[in-house]
């Protein structure tokens, strides 16, 4: 009876060992993934609107545009800074970006540019929401506006239409400011539809929101880790 006991101790004393282990090793493979070393790109994620300037607002639940552009953007600037991007965010809260007491659309907007200057991206990712009085029109819609944007955009499409849109959609090119402002190559992702009663009900939840920034994360993430546009 004796010889079985011990047994039994050293049994417990030897699976508490290597449970405890098991636990080290999980934890270290945990600091491990969360600390990849950065991989020397910079990305610039623009929040569109932001301040007084809402953006458009959702059909039924009247949500404004800038909460789920900055929403989106934040979860996109986890999944890159994951993987070992520099992110740099024109705006973090809800405040418009120029600062000042009153919000003057110029100065936001020359603000951003001075903020993408100053970074050097590899990439800007204007994030927006889109609206049109037809209310059955949806689906996401990436914008360029110069040659250097181009293959990010279509890119980027392509993963919207696999994994986000009910009907294809092409990149196109889009006369805005945040595009055009520097010689960066940029892009602007029209993320859905407020206008679409049921597209904005999936806007409106952080599931969805991660959802789509996950989505521009790994089209964004193809482009640079497959060389596919001669990134040394």
């Amino acid at each position: 009876m004796a010889f079985v006991t011990i047994r039994k101790k050293t049994i417990v004393i030897v699976l508490s060992v290597a449970l405890a282990i098991v636990a080290v090793c999980a934890t270290a493979a945990t600091v491990i993934s969360a600390s990849k070393p950065e991989n020397g790109i910079t990305i610039v994620i623009d929040a569109g609107h932001g301040g007084a300037d809402g953006g458009v607002t959702g059909i039924k639940t009247g949500t404004k545009e800038s909460d789920i552009n900055l929403s989106i953007s934040k979860y996109l600037m986890k999944y890159l800074q994951n993987d070992g991007y520099n992110v740099v965010l024109t705006r973090s809260d809800s405040s418009a970006v120029g600062g000042g007491l009153k919000y003057v659309k110029r100065e936001d907007m020359k603000a951003r540019k001075t903020i993408v200057e100053s970074a050097c991206p590899r990439l800007v990712i204007s994030v927006h929401c889109n609206s049109y009085p037809v209310s059955s029109v949806s689906g996401a819609q990436v914008f360029f506006a110069s040659s250097a944007g181009e293959q990010y955009a279509k890119t980027v499409q392509s993963y919207f239409n696999e994994v986000l849109n009910a009907k294809p959609r092409q990149a196109a090119v889009g006369d805005y400011y945040v595009l055009k402002c520097t010689e960066y190559p940029s892009i602007l992702c029209e993320c859905g539809f407020l206008s679409n009663a049921e597209e904005e009900s999936k806007l409106i939840t952080a599931s969805y929101q991660q959802k789509v920034a996950y989505t521009v994360y790994t089209a964004v993430n193809s482009c640079f880790a497959q060389n596919t546009l001669g990134i040394s």
